[in-house]
Formats: structure tokens, sequence, C-alpha cells
């Protein structure tokens, strides 16, 4: 029993790694999709999102996520205090049927916590004020995320009603995707996003790292689907890493082909997020699903991204990476299929789609008033001028590219 309870640790603690790496993908990517003049800017809000996400996740987060909620509660809010010290059982076969220590339990989750924050970072990209993204970002990972996380992962009122979701597409994608939205809509968009009416592209500046970001994402995803496993289960663990894959390269695949007949061109970034999407997409069952329903997943995934990212532009909204396309809207079907594809009988989709509402309608509103408010007390957007010079220069005095601007002029 020791060797099992120490190889399940050991793998736990391998998929903490990976989904830390993360976080490398993620600032790839949206450094990749954007303008070299807002690298530095990126760049910083990633290394504090994951920097202060795990601090704020020990200061409370993690005893608000996994309060211990009373036989009875009502299962929507509770807090188990500050700071984090291990129970008795916390180093033995008897905490989380030997699937891991506690220590390990509370770095994976607090692995988590800052990526809902990273999601809304790439939709503000290129004209958010660094100060209250900051703030933002305290509140968002410090109280939203660990509340709604409680709901389902610590046993609330969604767990006792019976809704499903294995790694998150909801409880963490869908998380950052309705904070995204809020936040897009109330910034406005980039300056020349929209002619006459009309989107424009606004290429972004290093393809090349976005497809790393990508890749690297995918890689992470073997620790974050994989991880959730919240063991080295042989058979479970395996399954989980065959639909998480299948479901990223039908995400893929389909999302070019279907690029190609709308546009009739090929598109790499609609590859990549496509991808993407498969892997947000399959996040809520993969471990309750037939290789040939995460096929399926990911092709509808690959398929809503191409129509989610036009739709997003036609309504005049302005997403630099296309994170409410990959998140929220593949998010949401990702969640909603475990009630259609499930191989167990128990999810049902009415449940799920209860779920859905349940976040959709907790991160609209908390997202809007901590924003809002930002927004009428010190102002979210940064000016003109530093808008079209470039952030870098004016919220950090640095530049990413120095030789590359001196070779300019």
């Amino acid at each position: 029993m020791e060797g099992i309870f120490t190889a399940n640790n050991v793998w736990m603690m391998i998929c903490t790694a990976l989904v830390f790496f993360m976080h490398t993908g993620f600032a790839f990517l949206e450094i990749g999709l954007t303008r070299q003049k807002n690298t530095i800017n990126i760049l910083f809000k990633n290394i504090f999102i994951i920097t202060v996400g795990l601090l704020l996740y020990y200061i409370g987060g993690f005893n608000l996520m996994y309060p211990g909620f009373e036989e009875g509660s009502v299962g929507f809010i509770d807090f188990a205090g500050f700071g984090i010290s291990a129970p008795e059982n916390g180093m033995t076969t008897e905490y989380a049927d030997g699937g891991y220590t506690w220590w390990t339990d509370f770095l994976f989750q607090g692995m988590f916590a800052a990526t809902a924050a990273t999601i809304v970072s790439g939709a503000v990209a290129e004209r958010m004020k660094i100060g209250p993204f900051m703030i933002f970002t305290i509140i968002y990972v410090g109280l939203v995320y660990p509340i709604t996380g409680s709901w389902k992962w610590g046993g609330g009122f969604l767990d006792q009603m019976g809704f499903y979701d294995f790694a998150g597409s909801t409880l963490v994608h869908s998380v950052g995707g309705w904070a995204a939205l809020v936040a897009v809509w109330l910034l406005g968009p980039r300056i020349g996003k929209f002619k006459n009416g009309k989107p424009q592209a606004i290429p972004g500046h290093n393809i090349p790292l976005a497809t790393a970001g990508v890749l690297i994402l995918w890689l992470g995803w073997f620790g974050f689907n994989g991880g959730s496993v919240l063991s080295a289960d042989p058979e479970l663990t395996s399954l989980t890493l065959v639909t998480t894959c299948l479901s990223a390269a039908a995400g893929g695949v389909v999302a070019a082909l279907v690029s190609f007949l709308k546009y009739k061109n090929l598109d790499l970034t609609m590859f990549l997020n496509g991808i993407l999407g498969g892997l947000v997409g399959i996040t809520a069952g993969a471990d309750v699903m037939t290789p040939e329903s995460a096929i399926i997943i990911g092709a509808i995934a690959g398929t809503l991204i191409v129509f989610a990212v036009a739709f997003v532009d036609a309504i005049k909204l302005d997403d630099p990476v296309g994170a409410i396309a990959v998140h929220l809207i593949c998010g949401i079907w990702g969640t909603l299929a475990v009630g259609i594809f499930s191989t167990n009988p128990e999810h049902t989709f009415l449940i799920q789609l209860k779920g859905v509402a349940c976040y959709a309608a907790f991160c609209l509103v908390s997202s809007f008033l901590i924003i809002y408010t930002l927004k009428k007390i010190v102002g979210i957007r940064v000016s003109e001028k530093e808008e079209l010079e470039g952030l870098d220069v004016h919220e950090h005095g640095m530049d990413a590219y120095p030789d590359f601007r001196l070779n300019e002029h």
C-alpha cells in the first residue's frame, strides 16, 4: 500500500508541475497573438497572476474552496479559516483515499486557481491599465474562484445536485471566460479594431511563439486532466489522457477545415485555437467519455471556435487572443456534453445546464461589480497615446525588444 501511495503522490506532483508549466504556454500564446509593444506588460501580468494567486490561495482561497461543508448545509459559501495546516492524517493513506498527501493537494489546486485570471489577461490585452487588472486579479482569484469552486469540488450545492465537471470546463475555463466577456465589453475595442463598423485584423507579432504556447498548453493538459483523476490509477489515467488528446486533435483539424471552407484560407491561428477549444471541451468529462465521444466533442468545439470568433467580432467585442471563444463557449459546450455523452447514466443534460446557469449568473454579476467599480473610481483603460505607443514603455519603462526598436529607427 505504501508503494502505491508513493506512486500516486509522485504522479500528482508531476501533474502539478505540468499545470504550472501551462503558465508559460499562456504567456507565449498571449504574446504571440498581440503586438510587440505590449510584450513586457503581458509577461508582467502573467507572472503577477501565478505568484499572487498562490499566496492568495494560501491565505484563504484553499479553505474557502474546501471549507468542509457540514451535513445539511446549503453548500453555497463557508470558510475553514486563514492559512493552511495539515490535518493529522494528511500525510497518510487515510487522506484522499491514498491518492496524494495534503500538501500535494494544496499545491495542485493552487496551480488551477491562477488560471481563471490568466484567461482574462488575454482578452483585455493591449489596452487595460495594469493597476486595475492587478486589483481585479486579487479579488477574482482570492474570492470569486474559490467560492464557485466550492460549489462542486468542495462538496457544495451543485455537487449535491449531481452536477459534474471533472477538471474544470466550467469551474476554471468558463469562470475565467465570463469575466473576460464582461471585461472586454466594459473596456471597448482597441484603436483600429473596427473601421466603419467592420472588424479589422490586428496581426500578432510572433506566431511561432503562439504555436509553441499552444503545444506547451497541450502538454500541460496531461497534468490538468491527468492529475484530476486524483491518483495514478492506470486505467482511468490512461483513458483520460487518450480522450484529452483525441479531442484536442479533432478540435484543431475541424477548426482548420471549417475555417478554410468559410474563409478560403488555411488559418494557423484558427488551427491553434481549435486545439485549445478541443482541450477545454473535453475537460469536464475526460474520465467518462469513450474515445469516439471525445472526437465528436472536439470536432464540435473546433466548429464552435470558428463561428464564435466571428460572432464576437460581429457584436463589436475585441478579444485579441480568442479567449471568449475558447474558454467560455467551449467551456459551456464541454460541460453540457457531459450530459449527452457521459458513460455514467447519472449525468443528465438538465443538471449540467443548471450548473452552467449558476456559474454564469454569479460570475457575470461579480466580475461586472469589480470591473465597473474600478472603471468608475480609477479608470480601467490606458490613454490613446499610451495605447498607440505601447504599454511596455508607459506602464513599465521597458522594451522587450530593444535591439529591434533601435534598428527600426
